[in-house]
């Protein structure tokens, strides 16, 4: 009678699989999903739906019909690309750009590499950088949200962002100081979503609760989003100090754009982070300079998709640099 079984590492005993992690992300990702079509209404709901069924349904074509291998479609990952997608857009945008921004997510930046576990970058945050360069018009016309239920307090249908009006004021030679009325109490709105943006980013409240959910369930850990924010808060800061005419303070970045949901529920994905906790550090604050880098003196007013992407291709050499220590080997002094 055979009692030994012999298997190749990691040897983790746990009852965690693929399929419970990217089911839980998806269960927090639920309070933004509903803040999104509190405020944006069926438009939200179509986004979703088209996002979703188009990331599985490519996924499920490559699988069965050009890799000819296993169809892996129910593992919840191709979901949650979908979701992430999402999140990454406005509610408005055309059903065709986000089925072309779906063949990307998962044709070209997950399939390509062989799936689940060997892409190098955000699948969904490929497919949104392709889809701003691609179709900036589109891609940035943000709609002003209307609460269900509520009357539309203004005529207009679009507007734009908080990030975008301190962009656009600070480059034609204004203050900050002379920005701030345009953008009344945009703490408490953005907190809870009355704010024009990208369907994930607009309530920070419903995202932070999902990071929770997160954290308790330990799908992701303290590293990357604690360095994040400590990475944008601090280099932020020091621009503040230096000129608060000219740079907005570390509060305002951490509550626009997708601050908040490239922190918790993009730069923490397992397979394109650092596996090191150090690493997870340096990824994350690298990732946390470069989206205040970008904001304040790059051509875009968000910085958080280019930041991630970026400290994604820096993976593989953060991961060589933060190596740990096999089992049994001597540590040379």
């Amino acid at each position: 009678m055979n009692l030994l079984k012999v298997s190749g590492s990691p040897h983790v005993h746990t009852d965690e699989s693929i399929k419970s992690i990217m089911y839980g992300v998806i269960y927090a990702m639920v309070p933004a999903m509903l803040i999104s079509i509190y405020f944006f209404g069926l438009d939200a709901v179509r986004v979703l739906l088209i996002s979703v069924i188009a990331c599985v349904m490519i996924e499920f074509l490559i699988e069965k019909y050009i890799l000819k291998s296993a169809v892996t479609i129910t593992d919840g990952s191709g979901i949650v690309t979908g979701v992430l997608l999402a999140f990454n857009v406005p509610s408005n945008l055309p059903w065709w750009i986000l089925v072309i921004g779906a063949i990307v997510s998962i044709g070209i930046a997950k399939m390509s590499f062989g799936g689940l576990g060997k892409n190098i970058f955000n699948p969904a945050l490929v497919g949104r950088v392709f889809m701003l360069i691609s179709f900036p018009v589109q891609m940035t016309s943000w709609p002003i949200p209307k609460p269900l239920f509520a009357e539309r307090i203004t005529d207009a249908i679009t507007g734009p962002t908080p990030l975008a009006i301190m962009k656009e004021g600070l480059s034609a030679g204004k203050t900050v100081s002379q920005m701030m009325p345009e953008i009344p109490n945009y703490v408490e709105n953005l907190m809870t979503g009355f704010q024009g943006g990208s369907m994930g980013e607009v309530s920070a409240f419903a995202l932070i609760l999902g990071a929770l959910y997160m954290f308790y369930r330990k799908i992701i850990t303290w590293q990357i989003p604690l360095s994040y924010i400590g990475g944008a808060v601090l280099f932020s800061g020091i621009l503040w100090l230096i000129n608060p005419d000219k740079f907005v303070d570390p509060l305002f970045h951490l509550v626009t754009g997708g601050m908040m949901l490239g922190v918790f529920y993009m730069a923490t994905d397992m397979v394109s982070s650092p596996m090191s906790a150090k690493g997870q550090i340096l990824f994350g604050a690298g990732a946390g300079i470069l989206t205040i880098l970008i904001r304040v003196f790059g051509a875009y007013p968000e910085g958080v998709s280019f930041a991630i992407l970026i400290m994604n291709a820096f993976v593989p050499l953060i991961d060589r640099g933060f190596k740990p220590v096999r089992f049994g080997e001597v540590v040379k002094s």
